[in-house]
């Protein structure tokens, strides 16, 4: 399976609760922090919830 890299490029404060939560189950926790995820469609639903918070780039 490919990789993506999930950068968070965004501050998490002013959002609610759910999207706080989806952030932490990707492992997200402060601003710049990245993290690397197999692709899969539960991953990128959790990235299509908070997108507006997020930078994907893919992995080679």
């Amino acid at each position: 399976m490919a990789k993506i890299k999930i950068t968070l490029v965004k501050s998490r404060s002013g959002s609610d609760k759910r999207q706080i939560a989806t952030l932490n189950a990707l492992g997200l926790g402060k601003l710049s922090s990245s993290v690397e995820h197999e692709t899969s469609p539960q991953i990128m639903g959790m990235v299509a919830k908070v997108k507006h918070l997020l930078r994907v780039e893919d992995v080679k």
